[in-house]
Parts: structure tokens; C-alpha cells; sequence
């Protein structure tokens, strides 16, 4: 088969674009021309220049493909790169979407993302897919984005213009998941530096188990179809402690009342407005307090997708941060 993968140089783009090359796929990476393409170093894929928010450039990228898995896009936290998400996240999307309905692209994977699902406020909730989206109010831009651009996707199949299947992971752990600029926190627990953790709570999944669960739906998925590829549901406290562990050093002891972090938050949005650099933001401080717990069981039923336990997914990422002396 003749597949495209856009995002293909990410951390999660350079392992699925590995897969399909290994199960000898004629794999084709969109790229743009000064990304760093180091993540597909050893991967015999073919390369194509072009950017999700230049139509023209898919135009010509998609020609004859079977396939495209559409991964690009931009995770952000501050109110500063709202704009660019919107114009990658969202405005990028549609220019996918709409070139694959020009080209009758036989399936289009789209990556979302479980925060297009939403978020619980307690530990009782925990979302499938059938979930109402709910935390609208609070207009959180990467949360945003990814839900409006999910919406284009279903939307565009609904209607018969394409056949497409949407996935939604959750937080993805492996080797090499250090290098991405969301897990510098994470880090900071590993080399024994981060001294408090939050109340929230997250889902672990490592991302062997997400490709599997990529190709899967690609091959199996049900047309228009939502599957959420999600691990284990564990406490940010617990989190942290197994990157401790896995790391030798302490774990973070003191928690953060939920308060402070707001505060943080609203004053680091304030540096901002001035120009300076903040602590954190105020979307920082809602996703560190809220519980991103979630149940995969369509996609276990539907797709074959088997998730590890957490800890093995976190021994993975510590053991690349290790053998690449990064906890110095």
C-alpha cells in the first residue's frame, strides 16, 4: 500500500511511520523543508516536503496514496500559541480532510487526542467514548483545538465525503518520549529535581501498544469511528513516584493545593502579557489538577489493543533517558 504520514518526525510519527515501513509499505513522510527529521534516522521511508496549513502543498503530497495518517499538529498550553493551533491543529486538519475527499484517499487515520474527549473533575470519572465533551467553559486552547478538529473529521465522513477513523491516545510513554517539549516536568522527576506534585490524575499507555492500535484501526476500524487507545488510570502523585523509582532518586513529597497552582497559573498568564516568562499558565494548572482517566474497552473489543501495565510503559522511557545520559 501507498501511505503518507503527516507529523511523520515526531515522537509518535517516527514510530508509525517505522511500523508501516516494517510491514514493507510504500511509506511516504510529509515533512517541511527545515523540520528536524533526526527521529527517522534508519527508517527506509521516502520523503515529501509540505505543511498542513499549505493546502497546495497536499494537493500535490497526496496523489495516488491509499492511505494518509494525519498526526500533525501542535500541543501547547499558553494563550500565546492558541493562534498557531488553530491555524495547525484545526485549519490544518480541514486542509487534510478536504484533500483527501479531492483525491478519494481510500482512508484517512486521524490522530486526536483524548483531551478532545475531555476531563473528569473527580477519581469517579472516567470517560469513554460516548462522553460528553464538557469542559467547553474553561476554553482551554489544546483541548480546543483538537476537539474542533476531530469535529471536521467526523463531520466530512458522516456526510460520505471520506472514510476516515479517529483515535484518541492518551499520555504516551516509550523510548524517546523525553526528547518532547511536554515532558520536562517528567524530567525533572526523573533526575530528582521536582519537589511537588499535583492532585490530578493521568492514563498511561506506551506507544508500542498505541501503533499497534493505530494500524489496527487503519486496517479494522469502523468508518467515522472513535476509538480511545488509552493504559492504565494512576494518580499524578503515583506517576511521578514510578519515574522516581525507575530513576533512584526521591519522589516528589509535597503536594500542591489546587489553589496555589491556580495562582501560579493566572500570574504566569500575567508575565506573559508583559513579556516575560512564567512558571506555568493557566491550562497548565487546570490539566495538572484534573483527572484524564479513561476506558478503552471498544477499543480492546474492536481493534485487538492490549495495554500494558503502566510501570513497564515508564521503565521504557526512564531506560532511553538513562542510556542517553540524561538524568546528569
Amino acid at each position: 500500500m501507498k501511505v503518507l504520514v503527516t507529523g511523520a518526525n515526531g515522537f509518535l510519527g517516527s514510530w508509525v511511520t517505522r511500523a508501516l515501513v516494517n510491514e514493507g509499505h510504500d511509506v511516504y513522510a510529509l515533512v517541511r523543508r527545515k523540520s528536524d527529521i533526526s527521529e527517522l534516522d534508519g527508517v527506509s521511508c521516502q520523503y515529501l516536503y509540505g505543511d498542513v496549513t499549505d493546502i497546495r502543498s497536499l494537493l500535490e503530497a497526496f496523489k495516488g496514496m491509499d492511505a494518509v495518517f494525519h498526526l500533525a499538529g501542535v500541543i501547547a498550553y499558553k494563550k500565546s500559541e492558541r493562534a498557531l493551533m488553530d491555524k495547525v491543529n484545526v485549519q490544518g486538519t480541514a486542509n487534510v480532510v478536504a484533500v483527501c475527499r479531492e483525491h478519494k484517499v481510500k482512508r484517512l487515520v486521524y490522530l486526536s487526542s483524548v483531551v478532545a474527549v475531555g476531563a473528569g473533575y473527580t477519581e469517579q470519572d472516567i470517560l469513554d467514548e460516548q462522553s460528553e465533551y464538557n469542559i467547553a467553559d474553561l476554553n482551554l486552547g489544546y483541548f480546543e483545538t483538537k476537539h474542533e478538529a476531530e469535529k471536521i473529521v467526523k463531520t466530512a465522513c458522516d456526510k460520505g465525503e471520506i472514510d476516515a477513523v479517529i483515535l484518541n491516545p492518551s499520555t504516551i510513554y516509550g523510548a524517546g518520549d523525553a526528547k518532547k517539549g511536554s515532558r520536562k516536568m517528567q524530567l525533572k522527576v526523573a533526575q530528582g529535581k521536582l519537589k511537588f506534585y499535583t492532585s490530578g490524575g493521568v492514563n498511561v499507555v506506551a506507544v508500542e501498544d498505541v501503533v499497534q492500535g493505530i494500524i489496527s484501526a487503519w486496517k479494522n476500524g469502523r468508518k467515522g469511528e472513535r476509538y480511545i487507545l488509552s493504559g492504565e488510570n494512576i494518580l499524578i502523585k503515583d506517576l511521578f513516584a514510578l519515574i522516581a523509582a525507575e530513576s533512584g532518586v526521591k519522589p516528589p513529597s509535597q503536594l500542591m493545593p489546587d489553589g496555589v497552582l491556580h495562582i501560579v497559573g493566572a500570574l504566569g498568564d500575567f508575565m506573559e502579557l508583559c513579556g516575560l516568562k512564567g512558571p506555568l499558565s493557566r491550562e497548565n494548572a487546570y490539566t495538572a489538577t484534573m483527572y484524564h482517566w479513561f476506558d478503552s474497552s471498544k477499543a480492546q473489543k474492536e481493534l485487538g489493543f492490549k495495554p500494558r501495565p503502566a510501570k513497564e510503559a515508564i521503565h521504557n522511557s526512564v531506560q532511553w533517558v538513562k542510556d542517553h545520559g540524561l538524568l546528569s
